[in-house]
Order: C-alpha cells, then structure tokens, then sequence
C-alpha cells in the first residue's frame, strides 16, 4: 500500500518499481513536510524522478546533503570544479556508456551506498533511457523453497573485477579511461546478505547483482555461477521493471538497496552528461523470516 501524500504527487511508472513526482521545485526550496513525503515516496517506490529542474552544481549539492553525508566516489571522474560530483559521460566518438549492465552502486562496500542523485545537464536527442528493477519484486516472486535456502546464505562482493586493472584488459573499456580510473584503489570486498531487510521499509530484498557480486559464501565460484545467473535473470523480468526517458533538467533518486538499473547504450553519435551524488548507506542485515 503506498502512502498518501498531501504536499507532492506521485504517479507511478509501473506496478513494481518508479515514480514520477510533481510539486517539488528544488531551486526553489523544500519545506521539511515535502522532503518528508519526498522521502516517503522513494521509500515506496525505489526509485524516484523529478522533471524540470534548473539546478547549480552547489544547489544539486545541497539538496544530496539532505539525504545524508556525501559518498565521493573513488573510480569515477569528478567534475572540475566539485570533487563530490561525479560525471557520468559519453561523447559522441564514443562508443562504451558508464552503467550498461544491470547491477546496484557499491555492494562492494561494508556499509552499501543509500543510492544517488543523478541530475542530467545535456541528453541525446532520442536514447539513453535508464532502466529500473524492484528487487523487491523479484524476491516476492521466488519459490518458497529458493527463497528458504536464499535466507541462509551470504554473497561475497568485489571492486576488483569491475574497477581494477585487470578490467582494463577488455577491449571493450578501451574508451573509458577518460571517465573512469583509479585502478589502485579496487580494494574493496564486502560480505553481505543475499536476501537484505531492507533499511527503511524492513520488506525482504534481493541483494546480489552481476557486476559486483563475486560468489556466495562457502561456495566455490564454479558452484555459484548457475545460480548467481538463475537469480540476475530471473530479477530483470519485465514486469519487475520500469523505465525512464531522460530529458535535460530531469533528476533520478534511487535506493540501492531496493533496486537494480540499467543504462541503456543505443545513442551513438551524440552526447550524454548527467551529474551524480552518491550518498552513503547503513550496515545491511539479513532478512530472518518470522
């Protein structure tokens, strides 16, 4: 059941997941009753979108801040002028986008980011919509028995893979090494749930994700992989998702722990920059059903 809100709107992307909200101008300024619904509203659908904003870097600043303390990112460049924004890029002789693969942000890190703030300063004409899934959904959507055995078990996540040195061997990142970077500080490895109580809503989340997670706990990587593949499949179904159409002065808020994305590549020629504040999470614990 969604709340009823009373100083914004809320209209939904799809039954799953996603929400597009009216009623807030963030330049203008949020009374604390709005950023209240507001964050009742991402609460309730995972991720939420805002359109029409004229923001300056510090005002796209200041409103991250209230969700929380600043994540700066270690792999992504920033912004010349605000080491707190990080670009997300593509020129037009580009040919790989930042995101392509559906996963959620920092699952490689002890306390998992909250989510980001991702704002878009310039959009292909036609292109580079982000998906979304509700990882809320696709455990709902387990069989009892997966998800008995699910409840147990725990996943082991990784930077190494994605972000170290060894990633810049694939072809295919060739073109990436003006926007993404830092190798050396691919250190990271978390153990985590791989069923989560959610921070906030306490429901039941899948918590695994193909670009970080690594295998699960007591499993070799061999044994892991059906599985792991069984469950990213299984997650991005349709009716799982929903996805959003970008256009300039547009604003995306999405919880990591609720949600996977996915940046669609099929812009070539044209130009894409978006702005994102990441902002730092909680320690996640595992779902124990009752």
């Amino acid at each position: 059941m969604k709340t009823s809100y009373k100083t914004i709107q809320a209209m939904p992307l799809s039954p799953a997941v996603g929400a597009e909200i009216s009623g807030i101008d963030i330049a203008r300024g949020i009374s604390d009753e709005q950023f209240s619904e507001l964050r009742q509203a991402f609460v309730d659908y995972g991720v939420i979108f805002l359109r029409d904003q004229e923001l300056t870097p510090e005002q796209h600043i200041a409103f991250a801040e209230r969700w929380g303390n600043i994540n700066v990112n270690r792999f992504f460049k920033a912004t010349d002028d605000y080491p707190v924004i990080a670009e997300v890029r593509k020129e037009a002789d580009q040919k790989g986008n930042i995101g392509s693969a559906w996963h959620t942000d920092h699952s490689y890190d002890q306390r998992p980011a909250m989510g980001s703030v991702l704002y878009a300063r310039e959009v292909p004409s036609v292109g580079g919509d982000t998906l979304f899934a509700s990882m809320y959904a696709a455990y709902d959507a387990l069989s009892d028995g997966l998800k008995k055995m699910l409840l147990a078990m725990r996943a082991e996540h990784s930077s190494r893979h994605a972000f170290g040195d060894a990633a810049y061997f694939n072809a295919d990142l060739d073109d990436l090494g003006d926007r993404l970077g830092n190798t050396a500080a691919a250190t990271q490895d978390a153990l985590h749930p791989v069923i989560i109580r959610h921070p906030l809503s306490g429901r039941p989340a899948l918590y695994v994700n193909g670009d970080f997670t690594v295998k699960f706990e007591g499993w070799s990587k061999e044994e892991s992989q059906p599985l792991l593949d069984y469950l990213y499949n299984h997650a991005r179904q349709n009716e799982f998702t929903c996805r959003f159409n970008w256009r300039r002065g547009s604003v995306a808020i999405w919880d990591n722990r609720a949600t996977h994305h996915c940046a669609l590549n099929d812009y070539h020629g044209e130009r894409r920059l978006m702005h994102r504040i990441t902002i730092e999470g909680d320690d996640l614990s595992a779902y124990l059903s009752s």
